[in-house]
C-alpha cells in the first residue's frame, strides 16, 4: 500500500517562505515522477509543480515560476517544495500527488495516490 504523508504549510505574510515535505511509503519511490498540486478556495484542483524521477525534468506553473522550487531525496523517499516570496493567492490546499510512469498530465484523475493535503494561507 502505497502512502504519501505530508509535512509543512500554515501561515505567512506574503513576501515569505514556506517548505512543504511529502514522504513515500509502500513502493520504490525513484521510479515516479512526483508531483505537487493545490486547490484554492472555491476552485478546482491544479497542477503546480512536477520533478521527474531522476530530478533532471521539472515543470513548474507559470504562476510560481521563479518563486518555487521543487526537489526530491530519493534516499529518504521524500520530495520537497520549497515556496518563496510567497502571495495571497498562493492561498491554497496543497497536496502531493503520484502516478505510475515518469510524467505529469494535468489531470487530477491521471494520479494513483493523495496525500493527505496541507493547509497554506498568506495573508497581506
Amino acid at each position: 500500500q502505497v502512502q504519501l504523508e505530508q509535512s509543512g504549510g500554515g501561515l505567512v505574510q506574503a513576501g515569505g517562505s514556506l517548505r512543504l515535505s511529502c514522504a513515500v511509503s509502500g513502493r520504490t519511490f525513484s521510479s515516479y515522477a512526483m508531483t505537487w498540486f493545490r486547490q484554492p478556495p472555491g476552485k478546482e484542483r491544479e497542477l503546480v509543480t512536477a520533478i521527474s524521477w531522476s530530478g533532471v525534468r521539472t515543470y513548474y506553473a507559470d504562476s510560481v515560476k521563479g518563486r518555487f522550487t521543487i526537489s526530491r531525496d530519493n534516499a529518504k523517499n521524500t520530495v520537497y517544495l520549497q515556496m518563496n516570496s510567497l502571495k495571497p493567492e498562493d492561498t491554497a490546499f496543497y497536496y502531493c500527488a503520484l502516478k505510475y510512469g515518469d510524467n505529469w498530465p494535468s489531470l487530477v484523475q491521471e494520479y494513483n495516490y493523495w496525500g493527505q493535503g496541507t493547509q497554506v494561507t498568506v495573508s497581506s
